[in-house]
């Protein structure tokens, strides 16, 4: 049962976009177990809000799922996940504002509980991120 306390999820996700339609998939794993795979179409959108789409969704499955103390983000568009963070008037503020929602809970849940966000490239070749990037690539 102390296990369960200790659940840190990883969060994978990508985007493509291909003849206006942007493709973004995440996988989430347990304790190095994939449980969950998402796949979002979204047309006429820029490359950061279809990051921040996929971003705002990943989180909020991870949040929800029972036991989970940390999660780590992991993207290649390190800049797109730390636009969440920026508190002036921007026009991905909608993705920002769900997301902090979805975080206060899950902070306020344990004070243990902590987020941290990763950047790997495609090019560092990580079979995790490596399998991410190539289902976007197929979509």
């Amino acid at each position: 049962m102390s296990s369960l306390n200790h659940l840190h999820t990883l969060v994978i996700s990508d985007t493509g976009i291909k003849n206006n339609m942007a493709t973004s998939i995440t996988y989430i794993h347990i304790c190095d177990k994939p449980i969950i795979k998402m796949i979002h179409h979204v047309v006429n959108v820029t490359s950061t809000e279809a990051e921040l789409f996929v971003i705002r969704y990943s989180i909020n499955q991870a949040v929800n799922l029972s036991g989970i103390l940390e999660i780590v983000v992991i993207t290649d568009s390190i800049y797109a996940a730390m636009g969440i963070f920026n508190s002036s008037i921007y026009s991905f503020q909608t993705h920002s504002a769900s997301i902090f929602k979805e975080l206060k809970k899950f902070f306020l849940t344990n004070d243990n509980n902590s987020i941290a966000f990763w950047e790997c490239s495609s090019q560092y070749n990580w079979p995790l991120f490596k399998s991410v990037d190539r289902d976007t690539k197929q979509f």
